[in-house]
């Protein structure tokens, strides 16, 4: 299991574009990966999960991801993150 925290910096928070790169970004991978934000965890790969957490500018999110490929996860959600402008 790998663990990673983000601080969103992008206005708007994580809105429908970002939600849909980052499950876009971790679809094909194996590995369960789960989104937290206010000790609520939804998993990554449902747009709808993750819209459903309303996560705004500022808020601290983590990242976990289980299973053979997760630093490889971690890895691209850092790329999205990054492409997207949402975190630091």
């Amino acid at each position: 299991m790998i663990e990673k925290s983000y601080t969103i910096i992008d206005e708007a928070g994580i809105h429908a574009r970002p939600s849909t790169a980052l499950v876009s970004a971790i679809t094909s991978f194996k590995s369960d990966v789960k989104i937290e934000y206010k000790e609520k965890q939804v998993n990554l790969k449902s747009i709808m999960g993750v819209m459903s957490l309303a996560i705004p500018k500022g808020a601290s999110v983590k990242v976990i991801a289980t299973g053979d490929d997760e630093s490889q996860v971690i890895k691209s959600i850092d790329e999205v993150m990054k492409k997207e402008g949402l975190a630091k």
